[in-house]
């Protein structure tokens, strides 16, 4: 079969899935002037391993120290027309406070939600990825962070 070579790329992102108490961390982001929530999530950088990249996205995103601890999942969206992601969506704990700097550039704030108030939200969704992801947390979803190889 011929590849076409008009086919957008994966773009490679990985996500932070952070939950306290019975909340999740959550962005409100802005994109194109439309507000969004999504997890803290974003582009691995070259160079940069999964893990690495899902500790600078939280951080940059909400400010939170965040420690790995299980790998969620991986999700695919793969449309007819446009971009096709791949999402690595990475468990892990925050630290009791978020340091004081600015968040990234098009994050509004960082909120913690229950999966009921994230889905009664007037606010859209970024993807779909955000309630599969907290789907398959609360069913007990969880695979070990050395599933994850980074050859450099």
């Amino acid at each position: 079969m011929e590849q076409s070579t008009d086919r957008p790329l994966v773009s490679l992102t990985v996500a932070g899935i952070a939950r306290r108490d019975d909340e999740y961390l959550i962005v409100e982001e802005r994109i194109r002037g439309q507000r969004y929530l999504n997890q803290p999530a974003g582009h691995v950088e070259p160079g940069e391993t999964l893990i690495e990249a899902v500790i600078r996205e939280v951080r940059e995103e909400t400010r939170f120290a965040f420690a790995p601890t299980d790998l969620l999942g991986l999700y695919h969206d793969n449309p007819n027309q446009g971009r096709r992601v791949l999402r690595v969506a990475i468990i892990g704990k925050i630290g009791e406070a978020p340091d004081d700097a600015p968040l990234d550039e098009g994050i509004l704030a960082a909120h913690f939600m229950s999966r009921v108030a994230l889905e009664r939200s007037d606010l859209p969704h970024r993807s779909p990825f955000v309630t599969a992801a907290i789907r398959d947390f609360e069913r007990g979803r969880r695979h070990p962070l050395d599933l994850l190889h980074s050859i450099r």
